[in-house]
C-alpha cells in the first residue's frame, strides 16, 4: 500500500487506542486495524488494563478471515506472556502477510523482538508509520521505560497576573468549577499527586479522585521534610493511599504513630537547604511503577520542579482575575533570571476554554539552568 494509505489506517488505529485513555495504565494505549484490498475488515483496541489487547480485539471482530489481511497498529505487539498470550502468536496463528507498526516498544521485555520474530517468519513488517504521533500518544509509558521515573505533568491554577494564591495564602478558588471537574479527570489519569507540605497546612486538600465513576485512586504523596502534617489533615484520610517524604529532622514518634495508621514515611537525606530531594522522590516512585505523577502545589514545589528541568508538561488553568499583592505567591518563585533571553522556553500545545478560564498547555522547551533529577 501507499505511504498516504499506511498512515490512513495507522491515524485510525491512534484514535481507536485514546478511547481507552486513562483506564489501561501501567500498559499503554494501542489500537489496532485489519485491513483487506482497501477496506478495513476489523478493528479494536485495549480498553483496560487486563483486558485483551488491540490485536486480539481487532481480529475477533473481524467480519473475515483475516489471513492474508494488513495490520495496523500504533505500538510494536507485544511477544512475551503478561496477562494475555503474546500477540505475535496470534499474528502468525491467523496468517496475517503484513504488519504495519507506528512505534518500536520501548519496553525491554520486548524493544524490537517482535519485529524481528515476525520478519524472520516471513510476515511483512513497515516500522516507523506515523511514529512522531504514535510516540506522543503514549507520552507517559515511553518517558517512564526509557528513564525509569515518572512522567511529570504540573498543575496549577493561577490568576491573570500569575498569582497561585493570595498575599494571605488562601486560594481557594482561583480555578472556576468546570476546572475543578477537569483536575479531578487527570488526577484519574495519573499514578501519583504531589503537593508541598505548605499546601497541606494552606488548603487541607483531599488530593483523591471525586466524581469520576471508577476511577482507581492515586498515591497521594506530601514532601514534608519536618514532618509537619497535621494528624488529622483530609491527605492523611479517606479513599487513596498516602506517602510522605521526609528528613531525618522528622520525630520518630510521629513517624512511628503514622506508620500504625497505615501512612507510608520514607526519610530521605535532605537536600543543601534542608528541603527533600526531589531527584530521590522520582526515584523511589519510579521504582514502584508510577508512571505518570502530577505536582499540584504549591509554589515551593512549583519553582523546585522547574528548576530542576524535572516537568514534562505544564497544565495551566488562567482565570480572569487580578489579584495584585507583592507578598502573593507565583507559580515560579526562587530568584528569577536576570534577563528575558535566560528565562526558560515553553512551547503553547494547545489552548482551550475551560468554563470562565483559559486552559493552556505547555512543554518545556528550554530551561538554561535546568539539573538534572
Amino acid at each position: 500500500m501507499s505511504a498516504s494509505t499506511d498512515e490512513r489506517f495507522m491515524a485510525l488505529a491512534c484514535r481507536l487506542a485514546q478511547r481507552a485513555r486513562g483506564k489501561t495504565r501501567p500498559n499503554p494505549m494501542v489500537g489496532a486495524v485489519l485491513v483487506r484490498q482497501g477496506e478495513v475488515i476489523g478493528v479494536g483496541y485495549h480498553r483496560q488494563y487486563g483486558g485483551p489487547h488491540a490485536e486480539v480485539a481487532a481480529v475477533r471482530n473481524a467480519e473475515q478471515d483475516p489471513a492474508g489481511a494488513t495490520l495496523y497498529v500504533n505500538l510494536e505487539p507485544c511477544c512475551h506472556h503478561g496477562n494475555t498470550p503474546p500477540c505475535v502468536d496470534l499474528i502468525l496463528e491467523k496468517r496475517i502477510a503484513r504488519v504495519v507498526i507506528g512505534t518500536v516498544d520501548p519496553n525491554p521485555r520486548v524493544n524490537g523482538k517482535s519485529i524481528r520474530t515476525l520478519r524472520e517468519r516471513g510476515v511483512s513488517v513497515t516500522c516507523g508509520v506515523l511514529e512522531a504521533q504514535c510516540r506522543a500518544l503514549n507520552e507517559v509509558f515511553f518517558r517512564y521505560m526509557e528513564t525509569g521515573k515518572p512522567f511529570v505533568t504540573l498543575k496549577a491554577a493561577l490568576s491573570l497576573d500569575g498569582k497561585i494564591a493570595c498575599g494571605t495564602g488562601v486560594s481557594q478558588w482561583i480555578s472556576c468549577e468546570a476546572s475543578r471537574r477537569k483536575v479531578h479527570r487527570l488526577r484519574s489519569r495519573v499514578d501519583a499527586v504531589v503537593v508541598g507540605v505548605g499546601t497541606v497546612l494552606q488548603d487541607n486538600p483531599r488530593l483523591n479522585v471525586r466524581g469520576v465513576r471508577g476511577a482507581v485512586q492515586p498515591l497521594r504523596v506530601v514532601m514534608d521534610s519536618r514532618l509537619r502534617t497535621p494528624m488529622g489533615a483530609n491527605v492523611l484520610a479517606g479513599e487513596g493511599n498516602t506517602l510522605i517524604a521526609t528528613t531525618g529532622r522528622a520525630p520518630p514518634r510521629k513517624v512511628a504513630i503514622l506508620g500504625e495508621r497505615g501512612v507510608e514515611v520514607e526519610v530521605f537525606p535532605a537536600d543543601g537547604q534542608g528541603r527533600v530531594p526531589l531527584g530521590p522522590v522520582l526515584n523511589l516512585l519510579g521504582k514502584r511503577g508510577v508512571q505518570h505523577l502530577l505536582v499540584e502545589g504549591g509554589s515551593k514545589l512549583f519553582t523546585t520542579a522547574i528548576q530542576e528541568g524535572a516537568v514534562d508538561r505544564f497544565l495551566l488553568f488562567v482565570a480572569p482575575l487580578l489579584l495584585g499583592g507583592t507578598r502573593a505567591p507565583g507559580l515560579f518563585g526562587g530568584r528569577g533570571v536576570e534577563r528575558p533571553d535566560l528565562g526558560a522556553s515553553l512551547q503553547v500545545i494547545r489552548t482551550a476554554r475551560s468554563g470562565r478560564d483559559l486552559l493552556i498547555e505547555a512543554r518545556a522547551v528550554r530551561v538554561p539552568w535546568a539539573t538534572e533529577v
